[in-house]
């Protein structure tokens, strides 16, 4: 289902019922050419009213995490927890998830992370500046924290 979240662009979601199996963020409507129609689901208005600048932290949003280690689900509890607006390093999302020295091991769960916005990893810098953000990049990620009210 997609989802158009204004001048951010066109996003894509994949539930099964109630449950978040995929989200893609926002990105020119010329990119999303042939995928499915607009659809009208909560989760749906919800990430349109984020990228218009609601406050939301998506915690009540049920993901599927049958996939996960326990490492990679202490990880998901740690990014939730980021509070909006609020940035940590990736040494300190590895520390809030109980595995100091696993920063390695965040990091790769941040870049492969099925559930962005929900689990927020633009809220994830590197220790020495911003760290990269997938194939979108470090542009779209500096946009999400400008969104999000971080200087």
């Amino acid at each position: 289902m997609l989802y158009d979240a204004g001048r951010w662009g066109v996003g894509e979601l994949l539930l099964d019922g109630a449950t978040l199996l995929w989200h893609d963020l926002p990105q020119s409507k010329k990119t999303q050419v042939g995928r499915e129609e607009e659809g009208d689901h909560a989760l749906a208005r919800r990430l349109s009213a984020y990228f218009a600048g609601n406050h939301d932290d998506f915690s009540d949003v049920e993901l599927e995490l049958d996939w996960c280690t326990s490492f990679q689900a202490a990880v998901v509890d740690a990014l939730r927890a980021i509070p909006y607006g609020e940035t940590v390093t990736y040494g300190e999302l590895a520390a809030l998830a109980g595995h100091p020295g696993a920063h390695r091991a965040a990091g790769t769960f941040c870049a492969g992370n099925r559930f962005p916005i929900v689990l927020p990893c633009h809220r994830v810098v590197a220790s020495g500046g911003i760290g990269g953000y997938g194939s979108l990049g470090v542009d779209y990620k500096r946009r999400l924290l400008a969104l999000e009210g971080y200087a």
